[in-house]
């Protein structure tokens, strides 16, 4: 496997989306993307699910690739929570349908969310929730959270307010690895947290790790991953780090010697996935394991498990809507981002505007190959269209080789061997990725 891991360890999109976002070209106009919500929410079993982008954080976390602000002022809440209510009243005035539809799912992802005080948190959600319909027993709530600075009252607000499932950023618990990336965060302080959640009836508990962190050794990541195991968190996200340094600078602070790379790197990734399933997690997707009882392997064995930018989730919606900087949205026919930069996204909510920076309005040829991938992210196996079976021996034949993927009954399907290379497997899909000569180095590493 060592040799396999060299030989794909090239740059692939992690498919959140299809087209990915460096491939949007036809950006829609503030008019098309409300059009598109309008239509999307034409069918009266619609449901939606809202996003929020809290980008707040105390300290910067150097191997972090999320839009985010660092401060310590916490007088910019006011000013973030009035921005957020702005632009939910631009969407709320110009498409009631909205209001019509059932709000299925809620995230607060970030930066951090608990940056914010429980009556702040509470002050951004109770206005939004009052306005639209939430179904008990139809609803499900998440929020990120930094273990470091989450309270027993932030958590308390927000269960109030129906939310029953948190996510724990851990990255690693090793006290070398943690300085180095800026997060010193004892074991203890996670337990706490995850404690205080199931006391309080949160229903699925998460953590993410993060392999490919500078001076990490097959040793000190076993050890991280025992640790994880002995709180049997219900689910467990193990990210590859996706090194970026010419979009996030901080980045360069690591040195290549310090960094495991290719087979080393996707060995420590092997001994998590060994560990986790010893300890009787299933694998639900790319990087995703959880317990048997929790909802998201439920759903990938009931065949509903879909993936867009807020990662795996239980059900599909049609309509994502974010809402906050940067934040990225989704309908069955377009993408849409909000302005990046924090001055321009304040300057447009303010002014009345809606604060589209770019988006990608999706081709009959777009939305087919999307689903297919979407399939294939969830399911690992996909029905493929006549030209496609005459494309994979070619395209597929070092996969297929390689035992990776198998093509048999018209389907594309991934291998247990395959699961570690399923980035690479979907790009098999890419029409987009496959028709550039030249490609920029514009994704991270596939392992």
């Amino acid at each position: 496997m060592t040799d396999l891991f060299a030989k794909y360890d090239v740059p692939a999109p992690r498919y959140t989306s299809y087209p990915t976002v460096p491939f949007w070209t036809d950006s829609p106009s503030p008019d098309q993307w409300l059009d598109a919500i309008r239509t999307a929410c034409d069918d009266q079993t619609a449901s939606w699910s809202l996003y929020f982008h809290l980008p707040f954080c105390e300290t910067l976390c150097t191997f972090c690739a999320c839009n985010t602000v660092i401060t310590h002022d916490h007088g910019r809440e006011e000013t973030y929570i009035n921005l957020l209510h702005k632009e939910w009243r631009l969407y709320r005035d110009q498409v009631p349908e909205l209001r019509q539809r059932p709000l299925r799912q809620l995230e607060l992802g970030g930066g951090s969310p608990t940056f914010f005080s429980p009556d702040n948190l509470k002050r951004i959600l109770e206005p939004i929730l009052a306005d639209i319909q939430v179904e008990a027993g139809q609803f499900r709530a998440s929020v990120e959270v930094d273990p470091r600075r989450t309270t027993r009252a932030q958590l308390v607000a927000l269960h109030s307010l129906g939310f029953n499932r948190i996510s724990l950023g851990v990255q690693d618990f090793d006290p070398v690895v943690q300085k180095l990336v800026n997060r010193e965060q004892p074991l203890e302080q996670t337990k706490n947290v995850s404690d205080m959640a199931r006391e309080l009836g949160y229903n699925s508990v998460n953590y993410d790790l993060i392999y490919g962190l500078p001076r990490q050794t097959p040793d000190t990541f076993r050890q991280t991953v025992e640790q994880t195991v002995e709180l049997r968190p219900d689910c467990i996200a193990v990210y590859s780090f996706a090194r970026v340094p010419w979009i996030k600078p901080a980045q360069r602070l690591y040195q290549d010697e310090d960094l495991p790379a290719a087979g080393e790197k996707r060995a420590l990734y092997e001994i998590a996935r060994d560990l986790l399933a010893e300890a009787g997690y299933v694998e639900i997707g790319m990087d995703h394991f959880a317990l048997p009882e929790d909802g998201l392997a439920s759903a990938q064995r009931d065949g509903t498990l879909h993936r867009n930018f807020m990662g795996y989730t239980e059900l599909r919606t049609q309509v994502l809507l974010g809402l906050g900087v940067s934040a990225i949205s989704e309908t069955p026919t377009c993408f849409h981002q909000n302005e990046k930069a924090f001055p321009v996204y304040e300057r447009r909510v303010n002014q009345g505007e809606m604060p589209t920076l770019r988006g990608h309005l999706l081709s009959e040829e777009d939305r087919r190959l999307r689903e297919q991938i979407l399939t294939f992210m969830t399911r690992f196996e996909v029905e493929l269209q006549p030209e496609q079976l005459l494309d994979a021996p070619t395209f597929l034949n070092s996969l297929v080789s390689d035992g990776l993927v198998e093509v048999r009954e018209q389907k594309l399907v991934l291998t247990d061997r395959g699961r570690p290379f399923l980035r690479n497997a979907c790009m098999f899909f890419d029409q987009r990725l496959r028709q550039q000569e030249d490609r920029p180095r514009i994704f991270s590493q596939a392992l």
